[in-house]
């Protein structure tokens, strides 16, 4: 299949591309910088800015694009830039008729009790926060939308706030709405690479059309 990347240099973008590499399938990698993209002979790097009028152009072709679009956890922008961004590449993703968008997004829309989303919770690092709370606007945009083929997916709550793992199992659990916990009943976890088959499970079947989904270890 031919499947694109956006981020394709980020943590979670940079394994996505591995994984859809290494299952075969034609990988577009858009970033920009293009130098840092993992190559392999599958895999096509292209500089891309989601935010230019051609960019629409970019996305027509591909049975799914997976977008693990994010401006930089220390840029003093983010939410700004990140809203920018991730409205640029739905409507572009629109224009072009995109089969199926894969969001990846954050864990803070999740919720953690009854009308209690884990942003929204007193222990939330304040300078994480309006980041998250872009991604769960970002999210809330989306739920309506019929125009575009979209899909959300918020990794577990720990992700990339726990020492990050790289340890590969090739499993996961999935859930919807809800923060997924581990056994001792605290917030779970999930590897980086893990979380990139995920993703590539999900955009080979085009599983969660319309939809929110979780995963964790």
């Amino acid at each position: 299949m031919k499947f694109a990347v956006i981020g394709a240099t980020g943590l979670v973008g940079n394994a996505v591309v591995q994984e859809l590499a290494a299952r075969g399938h034609e990988v577009t990698a858009f970033a920009r910088h293009v130098d840092k993209v993992f190559k392999a002979d599958n895999v096509k790097a292209v500089v891309a800015d989601v935010n230019a009028p051609d960019f629409a152009d970019k996305l027509k072709g591909f049975d799914g694009v997976v977008s693990a679009f994010n401006p930089g956890w220390t840029n003093p922008n983010l939410a700004e830039d990140f809203t920018k961004g991730a409205n640029a590449i739905v409507e572009a993703a629109k224009t072009a008729q995109v089969a199926y968008l894969l969001v990846v997004g954050g864990a803070g829309s999740l919720y953690v009790a009854p009308d209690l989303q884990l942003v929204d919770t007193p222990d939330f690092p304040a300078d994480v926060y309006p980041g998250a709370n872009a991604a769960r606007v970002l999210l809330n945009m989306l739920k309506p939308r019929r125009d575009v083929n979209w899909a959300f997916l918020s990794p577990a709550a720990m992700f990339a706030v726990a020492e990050l793992d790289f340890n590969k199992t090739g499993k996961y659990r999935e859930g919807k709405d809800d923060v997924l916990l581990d056994a001792n009943g605290a917030p779970a976890n999930i590897a980086v690479p893990d979380l990139a088959v995920a993703i590539a499970d999900d955009v080979e079947k085009k599983g969660h059309l319309f939809t929110r989904f979780t995963v964790a270890a």
